[in-house]
């Protein structure tokens, strides 16, 4: 996966002090004191808040597929519903929702946990759904080395349900496919039919 400044390898620990300073400043820019029972405590809240949200800068999801079994199983694996809650860079408003990862294997497989671990750390850190959704998918096919990977999100943004045009219920969808879920129609229709048949 390309080097960016969205993953591992940030230069410095989350500094929960400036952070603490910085909410203080936009508490007295909207016309509140930062020193109201209230709030006084609030400052050091929103650091913790932010430390954990963007713990994703200081992890590389990759080490989570480094251990692989071999097996003959050559289907599908899926797993479906996994939730996920990231925040958007754009408002630092935060976007929750599901993922449904699915690979199909070459030989080798990954134990089930550490692909819903891989939404893990991708989410925790400023994101967008769109690079969050082929983050994973990369992730999958690189490290995996399979014949074909689907990663489809679900997720309610905040920045789109109590803000601007407020609209509550709605939700984005998006999807990578890679290698034959990406070339082969039939294969495409499958795994889109896993993920998406008999919904609620």
């Amino acid at each position: 996966m390309t080097e960016s400044k969205h993953q591992v390898g940030h230069p410095r620990p989350v500094d929960l002090a400036r952070i603490e300073r910085a909410v203080c400043e936009i508490l007295l820019a909207v016309g509140e004191d930062p020193e109201r029972e209230g709030l006084k405590e609030t400052p050091a809240r929103v650091a913790r808040m932010y430390a954990e949200m963007f713990s994703g800068l200081f992890r590389d999801p990759s080490l989570h597929l480094k251990k692989v079994f071999t097996e003959k199983y050559d289907e599908v694996v899926l797993i479906r519903d996994i939730d996920f809650c990231s925040m958007c860079e754009h408002h630092l408003l935060p976007f929750t929702g599901k993922a449904h990862v699915g690979y199909l294997p070459n030989g080798k497989v990954v134990g089930l946990s550490k692909l819903a671990r891989v939404v893990e750390d991708v989410s925790r850190r400023p994101q967008v759904q769109e690079r969050m959704t082929e983050e994973i998918a990369e992730l999958l096919e690189s490290q995996l080395h399979a014949r074909g990977v689907a990663v489809v999100l679900e997720a309610s943004h905040s920045c789109m349900t109590i803000r601007g045009i407020r609209r509550p219920g709605s939700l984005c969808m998006t999807s990578a496919m890679r290698g034959i879920f990406r070339d082969d129609q039939s294969s495409r229709t499958e795994i889109l039919g896993l993920i998406i048949g008999n919904r609620r």
